[in-house]
């Protein structure tokens, strides 16, 4: 069976759910029907030396919300799927626009829609704060929690097998 390492080093497309994953899940709301999220500064930076070592990026989300649009835009993801149940359809339509073997695609996700993509992908990982049953089918898991930190951790998982890690934190020496 194929190491988390070994998943890692073939990953070519990395994808992100938003409500859970790039926050911590919870939603804010105000009485005029403003949506509030939180996202972490260092998920994101993160995710910008993961795509300048070359790793294509996505976010396929099950909510649609102008805050990820921004988010996504700030980052430069090009790929932003949202307003998606179907995230396994989701999938197929991204494959169309970057033609990458499923073995080559990794997806942090953290509740049961999340399942049927991360079950067929090359690196399906779950972040801490994931239901249990997506954890269990996960092929790893995270230390940090979803929105706290839990993208960093799977970029830079990718980053090391991938032996990019170390000249993306070098840059900043």
């Amino acid at each position: 069976m194929d190491t988390l390492i070994e998943r890692a080093r073939r990953i070519r497309l990395a994808i992100f759910d938003v409500d859970g994953v790039l926050t911590d899940g919870r939603l804010y709301f105000m009485p005029d029907g403003t949506e509030f999220k939180s996202f972490s500064t260092l998920d994101g930076h993160g995710i910008k030396m993961l795509r300048a070592s070359g790793v294509e990026v996505a976010i396929i989300s099950g909510r649609k919300s102008p805050l990820v649009e921004n988010r996504a835009a700030n980052l430069g993801i090009p790929h932003l799927i949202q307003g998606r149940e179907d995230k396994l359809n989701a999938l197929e339509e991204l494959r169309k626009l970057v033609p990458v073997g499923m073995d080559e695609i990794a997806f942090l996700g953290d509740d049961l829609p999340d399942l049927p993509v991360m079950r067929r992908v090359g690196l399906g990982v779950a972040v801490a704060t994931a239901d249990s049953f997506v954890r269990e089918h996960a092929h790893g898991i995270t230390l940090a929690a979803g929105g706290q930190g839990a993208a960093r951790e799977f970029c830079e998982l990718i980053m090391r097998a991938q032996g990019t890690l170390d000249a993306a934190r070098a840059a900043y020496l």
